[in-house]
């Protein structure tokens, strides 16, 4: 899938300088990105998910 993100020319510069350094087309670094933000949403929103089961446990257990 391509998606077409329009970006500022002060982002468009601090893309291509921390591609630059990183010595990687700045396209790869934005997919590297998105896919980093993904992951981390996933994450965030698991250690959320097991927080609320496990502080509602024994209301969860009075209930069943």
């Amino acid at each position: 899938m391509k998606i077409l993100v329009e970006i500022n020319d002060t982002q468009e510069e601090k893309l291509a300088e921390v591609a630059r350094r990183l010595n990687v087309r700045p396209e790869e670094l934005a997919t590297a990105a998105v896919e980093d933000f993904l992951a981390r949403a996933e994450a965030d929103f698991q250690e959320a998910a097991n927080r609320v089961l496990e502080k509602n446990r024994e209301l969860y257990r009075r209930l069943s």
